[in-house]
């Protein structure tokens, strides 16, 4: 598969989540394979989930995590409100698949079992599942020692392909926990700020170089990666869908 690495001109987070978006998009009308994304955040961000854009307590959510000195932007998959900051890695991974919808439970554990694996090779003991409280609840979810989060996993189906999308929290626990437990009051919705983990802080001598590095490895082990950069038409259609990913002020 295609492996693009590294942020796109400008570290816009609207306008990677909307690279995502068109990569899915562009695997659904045939004009490209599958590919793998590995990126890290420029700046930190809070992502929401489209339903709670309409809720009321969104704006007052979208202000505090500005407050807070994150960018609010819109997510390109399914879920609830997500936060991280350059200590985090972000993989998106997509594919055209004729039957994309009915492989939907399949990919959530082949990945979750994947990347718990993969950490596990790092020292941490990793594993997946939910653990009480936490932000973007799901039973695929990778924590450590079924008490923190340490990967949020989601996904967005289209005709004909998907994009499974992963949000590893390498460090930072400490600036996330009280944003999350902002925005999640705002929202009305349930969450323990306990909850939130990172990798390093499971295992101190953790740093984004070795995680990228394994979670390269752990894609590796499932077909070659084929290093390219971004093709033009990809940034062309992220363009377009960027207004979908936008929070405006």
């Amino acid at each position: 598969m295609l492996l693009h690495r590294g942020p796109t001109p400008g570290g816009d987070p609207a306008l990677e989540l909307a690279v995502a978006h068109a990569l899915v998009r562009r695997a659904s009308e045939g004009e490209v394979d599958e590919v793998l994304r590995i990126h890290r955040p420029s700046v930190p961000v809070a992502a929401f989930g489209r339903r709670e854009v309409r809720l009321d307590g969104f704006r007052g959510a979208a202000d505090a995590v500005r407050r807070a000195g994150f960018v609010p932007a819109i997510r390109a998959t399914g879920g609830r409100a997500v936060a991280f900051t350059d200590r985090a890695i972000v993989v998106d991974h997509v594919a055209p698949d004729p039957d994309a919808a009915g492989g939907l439970d399949h990919r959530f554990q082949t990945f979750g079992r994947m990347l718990a694996d993969a950490f596990r090779d790092l020292g941490v003991d990793a594993r997946m599942g939910a653990v009480p409280g936490e932000y973007c609840p799901g039973p695929h979810s990778v924590n450590a020692r079924g008490v923190v989060k340490l990967v949020g996993t989601a996904q967005r189906v289209v005709r004909r392909a998907w994009l499974f999308s992963s949000l590893v929290i390498v460090g930072d626990a400490v600036r996330i926990r009280p944003l999350l437990t902002d925005i999640y009051g705002r929202l009305d919705q349930d969450f323990d700020g306990a909850s939130v983990g990172s990798l390093s802080g499971e295992s101190p001598d953790l740093d984004l170089d070795t995680v990228e590095e394994a979670l390269l490895a752990a894609y590796a082990g499932r077909g070659s990666l084929d290093p390219a950069p971004l093709e033009e038409r990809t940034l062309e259609r992220a363009m377009e869908l960027h207004p979908q990913h936008r929070v405006e002020a």
